[in-house]
Formats: structure tokens, C-alpha cells, sequence
């Protein structure tokens, strides 16, 4: 971790509210001439260069970008780190192409030197693409938690992830034992919860692939250790709703089997919530659970499209999801992409301020998170990007034309890709230049 005081100059943007909330203009801080200014690893100041330069002592090292955007560090809520061998397969309905794709793909991660292996490509694909913190699925493997949190730990990352429990309706290769998940679970989180920059997530991977007494045991852990992450999938694709009602015809819906088995809570963050009613989204708010929005996996297994203002309207906490693999990009700017044609396709409209909160402090708020992360207030960990409003000669050309900050971001979420993130910076320290 940087021990010596550095200075970053460019126009920079961050979020610091909802829009939906306080409205678009009192959302976000922009300063066309801003500077950003890190200490051990935090940042100790931020404001408009003529205003700050004076204060510095002389001898500080100042980077100057010309012509780039620096941004906070970009929030994925929802990926799988063992699913990063099949991104782009061909898609089918949820259900099928779990079967022919997921779970193959997924059994490979008992082998260490193939879970390190993706490990390391997995965070390197992250960072390359702007994402400094993920919430992140395992495989039903201990060892694939082991190796992503190794090549996290290295990096000093602020990274969330958890072993999947999954003990029925999936291949005898691929599942464990009701027993089997706790114990293990337990052993991670013993091992990794709380150190550097690192959390576990208690991880059922959907309600139709955990028992009841599955579940029993992951609200156990929960309650035996309260910081504790959870993360799961829910009503992400019509048949699975009516397979899950098969499976627990006890229970009133879907997100009633999570809140039976006590999985709802601050620290809970469920996947897609495609087709999550009015009542349900009550409840998630009421238990201050949040929802990650993966547009980009929805489209492209023809799951729905999530329905924002009505999430907005309760109050929901939402953050984004790549979903790798069913989604086919690590970018957040692409997901982003998407996300904005999801509204446009339910007569909605997704304004660039608030794609910017969903993808940094909108996903912190739904990790509980944003008096670290998010943002770049002074005391906020140093996670922050450099986006190059040259990267591409297209974006190059088509950002000459832009008339406000508003246009230029609109574009660099359309536009843009991995090749518009010129460098990351996690904990301070450069972690990915382009």
C-alpha cells in the first residue's frame, strides 16, 4: 500500500446520491479541472485544481491526464468467477443452459492449478475493465474461493465472495451435503472474512438447488456471524418461479422461501429480480436487502426486463451486474449499455448520472459499503479510474462533439469497452494500465 502522498489532475466525476432521490443536478460532483489527492491508500482530498494546487506541498508527485475522466473504481454485484471459460456460450433458457454449459464448466474448480489459473485471469479481466470490487460466486468448490481471495489478497482488493451450497438438482459431481456446505462455509469465512479488504458471502446458489435444511443452515451462518455477506439468484426466469413453487408448494412465493429460511437482511443481495412484484419489492426494502440488475445476461437468455422504477419507488437498494457468463462482458460501460436500452424497451428513461450511481456508489449502497467505496470523498478507500476519451478513434472523434459532461458520459457508456480504461487504482496502488 502507497505509503507517500500522490496527486491525480483531470476532469473528474462521481456520484454522490441518488438521482432518483435528490434529483439529477444535486447527484454528482464534477470538476472539469479537479484534482484527487491519496494518502496510505485513502483519499485525502478532492476538489478543483486552482483551489487545492496551492495547498500541496512542492515536492508532491502530480499525474496530469489530458483529454480522460477519472471516475471511482467501478462495483460489480453479481458475477460467477468459475463461469469465465464459457462467457458467450450460446444462449437457451436459464434452465437449460445451466445444465449444458454452467455446471460442466463449474466442475473443473476442485483442481487448484485450474482455479488458480482462472483466478488470475478472472481478476486481471476485472480490473481491466475498471471493476475494483465484485460480489462474487464460487463454484460448489472450497478451493475456488481460496484461489480468488489469494489473487485478490495480492492486489490488496476490497473483493466479496462465497463457496456455492448447492446439495440437490444439479449433477452428483457438483453438490454437496446440506452438513458438507455449512462446514466448509464456515471454514472460508474463519480463513477470509474481514482480512485486508476481503468478505464471504454466504452463497446458496438458488432456492431450487439447496434443501430445506440447505437453507436452514445458511440463515445459521448468518446469525452466527452477523457482518456476514448472502448472495443468491431470484426470479430471474418464469420457469424457475414455477419450479421453485413446485419445490416449496408451502410457501406463499419465491422470496418467501428466502425470508423462511431468514436470507433476507442488510448484508443480502439477490440476483436479477426480473419479475419481483410490487409486494415482494416492499419486502426487500423492509428488510434492507438489495437487488443487483443484470441486464446484459437477462437479454441475453431471454429472461425479462427488471423493472427500475418500481424498484425505485420502494426505495430498493440496486447495484449492477455483469453476470459472467450468462452475461457476455466484463465491462461495466457495456452493462451500462444495456441497461439503458432495458428502460428504453419499457418506455423508461436511464439518464447517464444515474448509470453512473448504479455502476459505483449505487452498487456500494447495496454492499453496505459506501462509507468506503463509491465515491471519492476524502476518507474513502483510493479505488478510482482513468478513462481515456481517446481510446478508440471512434470515441476519439464522436467526444470532440460532445457539449457537456452529461453528452461525454452518455458516450463513453455507449462507446466504450475495456480499451476506454486506461488505469485502475485500488488501495491507492495502480493495479491495471492499459
Amino acid at each position: 500500500m502507497p505509503l507517500t502522498r500522490k496527486a491525480y489532475r483531470a476532469a473528474i466525476l462521481h456520484s454522490i446520491a441518488d438521482p432518483a432521490e435528490v434529483g439529477i443536478e444535486a447527484s454528482y460532483e464534477y470538476f472539469e479541472d479537479g484534482l484527487l489527492v491519496v494518502d496510505g491508500g485513502k483519499i485525502c482530498a478532492l476538489g478543483h485544481a486552482s483551489d487545492l494546487l496551492p495547498t500541496l506541498p512542492a515536492d508532491i508527485e502530480i499525474e496530469h491526464y489530458q483529454d480522460a475522466l477519472i471516475t471511482p473504481g467501478f462495483i460489480d454485484t453479481h458475477i460467477h468467477f468459475p463461469q469465465t471459460g464459457m462467457v458467450g456460450a450460446y444462449g437457451e433458457q436459464l434452465l437449460d443452459w445451466l445444465n449444458t454449459y454452467t455446471f460442466p464448466c463449474e466442475s473443473q474448480f476442485g483442481d487448484k492449478a485450474h482455479a488458480d489459473e482462472v483466478a488470475d485471469i478472472f481478476v486481471k479481466e476485472l480490473l481491466r475493465n475498471g471493476t475494483t470490487t465484485a460480489l462474487v460466486f464460487g463454484s460448489v468448490h472450497p478451493q475456488s474461493v481460496n484461489s480468488l481471495f489469494e489473487a485478490a489478497e495480492k492486489l490488496d482488493l476490497r473483493m466479496i465472495a462465497g463457496k456455492v451450497m448447492m446439495d440437490r438438482n444439479a449433477p452428483d459431481y457438483l453438490t454437496d451435503t446440506a452438513e458438507s456446505s455449512y462446514v466448509d462455509s464456515k471454514a472460508l469465512i474463519e480463513r477470509w472474512h474481514g482480512k485486508g479488504r476481503l468478505h464471504y458471502a454466504v452463497t446458496p446458489r438458488f432456492a431450487p438447488t439447496s434443501t430445506p435444511e440447505q437453507l436452514t443452515l445458511a440463515g445459521q451462518l448468518l446469525t452466527e456471524y452477523p457482518d456476514l455477506y448472502m448472495q443468491t439468484h431470484i426470479s430471474e426466469n418464469l420457469k424457475e418461479i414455477e419450479w421453485v413453487k413446485e419445490l416449496f408448494p408451502e410457501r406463499k412465493g419465491y422470496l418467501d422461501v428466502y425470508d423462511h429460511y431468514q436470507l433476507l437482511g442488510e448484508r443480502s443481495v439477490f440476483a436479477h429480480g426480473v419479475h419481483l412484484c410490487d409486494d415482494e419489492c416492499a419486502r426487500l426494502a423492509e428488510t434492507g436487502s438489495a437487488i443487483s440488475f443484470c441486464p446484459t445476461s437477462n437479454f441475453f437468455l431471454g429472461s425479462g426486463l427488471f423493472n427500475l422504477p418500481m424498484a425505485e419507488k420502494h426505495k430498493l437498494n440496486v447495484g449492477l451486474g455483469t453476470d459472467v457468463g450468462g452475461g457476455t462482458s466484463f465491462s461495466l460501460l457495456q452493462t451500462l449499455n444495456e441497461a439503458y436500452k432495458v428502460m428504453q424497451l419499457q418506455g423508461a428513461r436511464l439518464s447517464p448520472f444515474k448509470s453512473l450511481y448504479l455502476a459505483t456508489l449505487g452498487g456500494a449502497r447495496a454492499l453496505r459499503l459506501e462509507d468506503k467505496i463509491g465515491n471519492l470523498q476524502p476518507g474513502s478507500d483510493a479505488d478510482f479510474l482513468v478513462l481515456d476519451y481517446n481510446a478508440t478513434p471512434l470515441l476519439s472523434y464522436r467526444l470532440k462533439q460532445a457539449n457537456n459532461i452529461a453528452e461525454t458520459l452518455f458516450v463513453l457508456m455507449t462507446l466504450g469497452d475495456d480499451r476506454t480504461v486506461q488505469q485502475t487504482y485500488a488501495a491507492g496502488a495502480l493495479v491495471h494500465q492499459r
